[in-house]
């Protein structure tokens, strides 16, 4: 368990998780939330492959905070099959202050641990995670 500047560790299966879902495309997305009493980063939620962009944006939060990384398929321009992988720091307008607080400590430490992620993204609310932005950030 690392711990980051807000004294907040991660547990392995996050990172064995997320390894799963880079090399062998497990899963669609992963999301993460921080277990308050414990301290430490855990896996929330693992979204199938079958899973879409709205399946994941639904699965954050309206008022919490969360972390979460998203395996972005597209088509190049050249028609090459291509994939991104995305860190999402979700930091909605309406979570408690202490929770913004204690996951933006945190994450940078967190990003870290995940080896490989391509494109970082801050999101308040759906808007600023949408479709149209995971393509021009992808590219």
């Amino acid at each position: 368990m690392a711990n980051s500047a807000s004294g907040v560790g991660v547990v392995d299966e996050c990172k064995l998780k997320f390894l799963e879902l880079k090399a062998k495309r497990c899963y669609r997305y992963i999301v993460f939330k921080i277990d308050e009493a414990r301290q430490v980063v855990v896996v929330e939620k693992l979204g199938t492959q079958e899973e879409t962009h709205v399946d994941f944006t639904n699965s954050l939060p309206s008022n919490e905070c969360r972390y979460a990384v998203f395996d972005y398929d597209f088509t190049t321009d050249e028609n090459c099959q291509r994939s991104r992988i995305f860190f999402i720091s979700w930091s909605p307008e309406t979570a408690r202050v202490r929770s913004k607080m204690v996951y933006a400590s945190s994450k940078d430490r967190f990003r870290r641990e995940l080896d490989g992620v391509q494109v970082e993204l801050q999101a308040t609310d759906a808007s600023e995670m949408s479709l149209d932005i995971f393509k021009n950030r992808a590219h």
